[in-house]
Order: structure tokens, then C-alpha cells, then sequence
């Protein structure tokens, strides 16, 4: 039996929010689709759930930087965002937070679901194409975020 043994290394970016800016009119994406930005410390805790693709593919095109670096308008660990459910055309307003935290009735979404998969490190205004369990693929548009007080 053959085990396989991945390393990963992540370099952390010294970003500002001027690099922010600079990095999406490169891209040509100030809006809609862009990587998703997460700190070092999110970043670490959310590897040790990536045993889910989804989560997985988003932590591997993640921009990662030190906390103190996310811009506000990111949904990040903890914080609460409001989004917009294009397909249906719903707006909700949630908790992202880690699985053993989750409580749906009061709002606190894991990040292991679709919905906390598909927001966490997205900015407001951005917006991605997710795929849900039911075989529907949901459009869902970043409306706000509130960060956690420390």
C-alpha cells in the first residue's frame, strides 16, 4: 500500500490595499470573478478541512496575506456577509464560520457547505458560479460584509 505525502508551501503576500487594486486592474476584474484572499491564520485551519474539493480548489488559488492585510470587504472566517442567490433571486444575510460552530438556525454556515465554500474570500461586489449538491449551479453576488469584533 502506497501513501502519498503532500507538502505544501504558501508565501505570504505583503499586500496593501493599493496592491489590492493594482492586482484586479490587471486582471481587468474589479468586480465578478476574482482569487480569493484569505489570512494566514484562516488559511492554516481551513487546510486541515480541505478533505472537500470544493474548499480544497478555492484554498489553492487563495491569495494569502497576514490578518492585518484583508481588506474589510472580504468574507473571511467569522464574519457576517450578506449575498445575493442570483438564480433564485434571494438575498441572505450569514455567519461563516468552521463546522463545529455551525448553526444553521441562527444563521452560522460552515464553511464546509457549498454557500460557505463559494463566499469564503470573496469581496463585495465579486460574485461566482457554484455548484450545488442539487445539481443546480447558483450565481452568488458578495452584497456586504460586517468582520467579527475582536
Amino acid at each position: 500500500m502506497a501513501i502519498e505525502i503532500v507538502v505544501r508551501t504558501v508565501r505570504c503576500h505583503p499586500m496593501n490595499a493599493t496592491d489590492f487594486t493594482k492586482t484586479r486592474a490587471l486582471t481587468g476584474e474589479s468586480s465578478g470573478f476574482c482569487d480569493p484572499v484569505l489570512s494566514v491564520e484562516d488559511y492554516a485551519r481551513l487546510r486541515e478541512y480541505a478533505m472537500n474539493d470544493e474548499l480544497a480548489d478555492e484554498l489553492d488559488r487563495a491569495i494569502v496575506v497576514q490578518r492585518e492585510r484583508v481588506p474589510d470587504d472580504v468574507v473571511t472566517m467569522n464574519a457576517r456577509c450578506s449575498y445575493l442567490d442570483e438564480r433564485l433571486g434571494t438575498q441572505r444575510e450569514i455567519e461563516l464560520v468552521f463546522p463545529e460552530e455551525a448553526d444553521p438556525a441562527a444563521g452560522k454556515v460552515s464553511v464546509l457547505t457549498p454557500v460557505g465554500s463559494a463566499l469564503i474570500g470573496l469581496r463585495v461586489g465579486q460574485e461566482i458560479a457554484w455548484d450545488f449538491p442539487d445539481g443546480s449551479v447558483r450565481r452568488l453576488k458578495v452584497t456586504g460584509v460586517c468582520k467579527a469584533t475582536a
